[in-house]
């Protein structure tokens, strides 16, 4: 896929859900240059954003956003993918960081879980409430505060082991219809490996971190 949006740096990803200010600051300040994706257009407007190109099918773009935004406008008239997907696809960056793909619409936030899980585009990290969201590597290595909150959700069969969690997960077959490894905690130097699709989920406020494991 042709990218539309090239960076040498970080790209903050904005679509048409409830973007907090906060969130979308914190994003900013590692991945400057913005992309929106359809109505996230509106939203980054709001904001105080000028997107440097805006994708997707553009069914929901406003008119006065149209009329700003016309030289930066990517319509993508395909409806096999999401509009979040359009644009992953399209960007070329070392990262993406993406605000505004979580809200009332569930079934928006599944999707892009589910194109998270299948690493579509480049390295991605989803802020989302008090979370900060991206696919496990294979190998997974942080270090967190002894305490912090981690999660890991399988999106299909999956296996992790290693050290630095409170509860250990060594031996436990994951699945979406089975166990699952919400709210563990940290207590050392996170060292894991996975195998199979496994969302990793820390506090948004260690989004640094969370970057620094999706990029691997």
């Amino acid at each position: 896929m042709t990218p539309v949006l090239t960076s040498a740096t970080g790209v903050t990803l904005i679509g048409g859900g409830q973007v907090e200010p906060k969130a979308l600051a914190a994003a900013l300040a590692l991945a400057p240059v913005v992309m929106a994706a359809d109505s996230g257009a509106d939203t980054a407007l709001a904001h105080g954003q000028g997107p440097a190109a805006v994708v997707g099918d553009l069914d929901s773009v406003s008119d006065a956003a149209r009329r700003e935004l016309a030289d930066v406008l990517h319509p993508v008239a395909e409806q096999d993918s999401t509009d979040f997907e359009k644009c992953l696809t399209r960007i070329a960056a070392p990262f993406v960081l993406a605000v505004g793909f979580s809200g009332p619409r569930l079934d928006h936030t599944l999707a892009a879980l589910n194109a998270l899980v299948r690493r579509v585009g480049p390295p991605t990290v989803l802020l989302a409430g008090a979370d900060a969201m991206l696919a496990c590597p294979r190998r997974v290595s942080a270090d967190l505060p002894a305490g912090t909150r981690v999660s890991l959700f399988p999106m299909g069969q999956a296996t992790a082991s290693g050290t630095g969690l409170r509860w250990p997960v060594d031996g436990i077959d994951f699945a979406p219809d089975g166990r699952i490894g919400t709210s563990n905690e940290i207590t050392g130097p996170l060292d894991l490996t996975v195998t199979g699709p496994m969302l990793l989920i820390v506090p948004a406020p260690h989004l640094t971190t969370a970057v620094e494991i999706a990029r691997g």
